[in-house]
């Protein structure tokens, strides 16, 4: 399991600490108090507000350890698919190269501006109008009528018709009668 950092060290000392000195601020205010019945409101209402606090404590640091366990599951999760697209990645490097090399040349085929390209590009990966329109700086409105320019000059219908146009080939079904290399 991962350390807990420094700042997560001194919030939680702080946020318990704060709570224990009011609980024992409430303490030693009932023994100054003195009070000749134990069995008072006064009484009763400090003490009440001494276990408040107590069990505030106590659900903090009980909610506290839960989110942090929770982050700190998530962050290997993370971690782990990150190095497995690092890995992927390194594995099919060269093939990578070699496809965006020839989704240019089909780019330039169609005729594409620089910034149909762009959007072409970014419409591969997966990216919507409106994170194209940002990512690039552009209006949304500009983003759309580079994508219908991109559909009209490659003859295609849309989005899904582009991204079958380059992918389509690389997933292919694996043949059951022989394992993969």
């Amino acid at each position: 399991m991962l350390e807990k950092t420094p700042s997560e060290r001194r919030f939680v000392f702080f946020l318990i600490g704060l709570l224990l000195l009011i609980s024992l601020s409430g303490i030693v205010d009932l023994i100054l108090d003195r009070p000749k019945s134990y069995f008072s409101a006064h009484i009763f209402f400090e003490a009440s507000f001494i276990l408040f606090c107590l069990g505030a404590v106590i659900v903090l640091w009980r909610g506290w350890l839960s989110a942090t366990r929770s982050i700190r599951k998530i962050s290997l999760a993370l971690e782990t698919h990150r190095r497995e697209r690092d890995e992927w990645r390194k594995r099919a490097q060269h093939f990578l190269q070699g496809l965006g090399v020839e989704i240019d040349r089909q780019f330039a085929q169609w005729n594409l501006t620089a910034a149909e390209r762009e959007t072409a590009l970014m419409l591969l990966k997966g990216y919507s109008h409106q994170e194209i329109a940002e990512l690039g700086g552009k209006s949304e409105k500009t983003v759309r009528q580079q994508s219908s320019a991109v559909y009209r000059k490659s003859g295609l219908a849309g989005r899904a018709e582009l991204a079958a146009f380059f992918l389509e080939d690389l997933l292919l079904p694996a043949d059951s009668s022989s394992e993969p290399t």
